[in-house]
């Protein structure tokens, strides 16, 4: 059973997991960065609060965090599997 941390102070609330999440789903680019994902939310959030955010997706499989940013991984995007093809290194 997997087991889950409650962090005090910075706790999302499910509407704005759902809101960064359809953010990352619908994105045009293969990768985004933490701050181009706060300049393109419809609404101002915490960033400890987004960093948790990006923290739970990337435990749930949802997201991939590299040096160079953050991309979706479910359903696989077809810009991610293009740059997997031609060998672009994320």
């Amino acid at each position: 059973m997997k087991q889950i941390t409650i962090q005090k102070g910075h706790s999302p609330t499910l509407n704005t997991i759902l809101m960064v999440e359809s953010l990352l789903q619908n994105m045009t680019e293969s990768i985004i960065t933490v701050a181009e994902i706060k300049r393109q939310l419809p609404k101002k959030i915490n960033h400890n609060t987004l960093l948790t955010i990006l923290d739970y997706l990337q435990k749930d499989r949802k997201i991939f965090i590299s040096t160079k940013g953050i991309t979706w991984l479910t359903p696989m995007n077809p810009e991610l599997k293009e740059a997997i093809s031609n060998g672009l290194q994320i």
